[in-house]
């Protein structure tokens, strides 16, 4: 029998099948996982499914997801999805209670923020000082926004093409602010809010909001979700007051312009659907899966 394996005249005809790229080698890997997770698919099949070696693709997630395929796995089965909503308006209720405090060590980044006035985001930002730059991190790129006063804005992109996106989205949002890059500026804040060896209560992470007074409390509300736990849009618009302005709620938090430290990712729908996310749900399930990694979900 004839090796086609070994055969020129097969291997000439053939194409060739360009690398994936690192984010679509992810996206691709998590929504196999996601379509597939009752089977616990192993690194193999996986690494098959994306056309890389199994330990290519096991340094990229980990790198990009920040914990192993496995682990991802039994993190961000559709039934733990299910549990991060268990009890999601009392959540809310302990979290108004208590603060930001709650079970896991690794709870949330220490967050302290304040708002700009509504006469200064009415200036849609005209005065205001913005340094931007791009940095690696465990999803991505991300792009990191500071002013004097604190962290502005945290974007994403997956690529050259994509960072001229992400910085028109973020730039857009304050048009007559004054941006320049400034890596030396930045690079602190990505440091801070992706190292989770960074998060202290005695040293927290400074933010300033920009946004209409609704969006604001929105996000208020966004940053009283516990570590690897979820609420859904109308338990934040009951516990805003508001219980028919759940739809106003999605778009506040879909305007939300400080991503992943102010958490929007852990709003879900009430059936444990993922629904919409600003930076792509590939990305919103990363998010979650190395949540429930670093607290212990599933292990």
């Amino acid at each position: 029998m004839m090796n086609l394996m070994t055969n020129p005249a097969i291997i000439a005809a053939e194409p060739l099948k360009a690398a994936p790229t690192d984010y679509d080698a992810i996206r691709r890997t998590v929504e196999f996982i996601t379509d597939n997770w009752r089977d616990q698919p192993s690194l193999e099949r996986l690494a098959e499914h994306v056309g890389m070696e199994p330990t290519r693709l096991q340094k990229l997630f980990r790198r990009w997801c920040g914990l192993t395929p496995k682990a991802f796995i039994q993190a961000i089965t559709l039934d733990n999805a299910r549990d991060l909503l268990r009890d999601s308006a009392s959540i809310l209720d302990a979290a108004y209670e208590v603060g930001l405090s709650g079970p896991s060590r690794l709870h949330d980044l220490f967050v302290t923020h304040e708002a700009m006035s509504p006469g200064e985001y009415a200036a849609r930002g005209a005065g205001l000082d913005i340094a931007w730059g791009f940095h690696d991190c465990p999803f991505g790129e991300a792009l990191v926004m500071v002013t004097p006063r604190g962290l502005a804005g945290i974007a994403f992109a997956d690529a050259q093409q994509d960072r001229a996106a992400a910085l028109a989205d973020m730039t857009s949002r304050w048009p007559q602010a004054n941006f320049h890059e400034d890596l030396a500026a930045t690079a602190p804040y990505a440091r801070r809010i992706f190292d989770p060896e960074l998060w202290r209560p005695d040293n927290p992470l400074r933010v300033v909001f920009i946004g209409t007074d609704f969006e604001i409390r929105v996000w208020e509300t966004l940053l009283r979700i516990p570590f690897a736990r979820a609420t859904t849009y109308s338990d934040i618009a009951l516990k805003l007051g508001k219980p028919k302005a759940a739809r106003a709620v999605g778009s506040a938090v879909g305007r939300n312009p400080i991503s992943f430290v102010v958490p929007c990712h852990r709003v879900l729908g009430k059936s444990g659907g993922l629904c919409g996310y600003h930076w792509g749900l590939t990305r919103k399930r990363a998010i979650l899966g190395w949540e429930a990694g670093l607290a212990g979900v599933g292990s």
